[in-house]
């Protein structure tokens, strides 16, 4: 992600601007893999109640071995009760994701992230279908959501406010 201003940062430290579990929270953001002692003593020095990890849209593993890194990283603070994000790309194998378990920890807000460029040209009728790999394969339906109400200004958070964080 090219970021003004974060260029090789690997942790910078703000308040959570997306409207998650953890909304307004000190959070520490991680940018890639990184070391257990530096995110827990940079967390520990920066106040922070919750760590958001692949910040920077960091997290892409293509290979096993790249995601258990992932997997070990983010586990070691949900151990210590830790409240933690992590920004999941929808185009990663999400059920490989599924079967490492985060998702059962309630110290865990992972975060599907969807892109959709332009999505003002959409037009009032676009749709966003929550489907399937297949039919009737793992889920018991599909949810269809008006974008337009998916746009909703209560869910939003304008570039802006993340600009005020702080590198550390």
């Amino acid at each position: 992600m090219d970021r003004e201003g974060h260029d090789g940062v690997n942790y910078f430290v703000g308040t959570e601007v997306e409207r998650t579990p953890a909304h307004g929270l000190k959070t520490l953001f991680v940018v890639g893999v990184q070391p257990f002692d530096s995110i827990l003593a940079k967390y520990k020095a920066n106040n922070c109640q919750h760590i958001f990890f692949g910040a920077n849209h960091s997290f892409h593993p293509v290979e096993s071995d790249e995601f258990e890194e992932w997997e070990q990283m983010v586990y070691a603070f949900l151990d210590l009760n830790i409240l933690c994000s992590l920004d999941v790309p929808s185009n990663i194998n999400l059920e490989w994701f599924l079967d490492c378990g985060l998702t059962e920890s309630h110290y865990f807000i992972p975060q599907l992230r969807v892109s959709i460029p332009y999505v003002a040209q959409w037009g009032y009728n676009a749709m966003v279908k929550v489907d399937d790999i297949d039919f009737d394969a793992s889920n018991p339906g599909v949810w269809c959501h008006s974008l337009h109400n998916l746009m909703d200004r209560e869910k939003f958070t304008p570039w802006s406010a993340y600009t005020q964080d702080k590198v550390v």
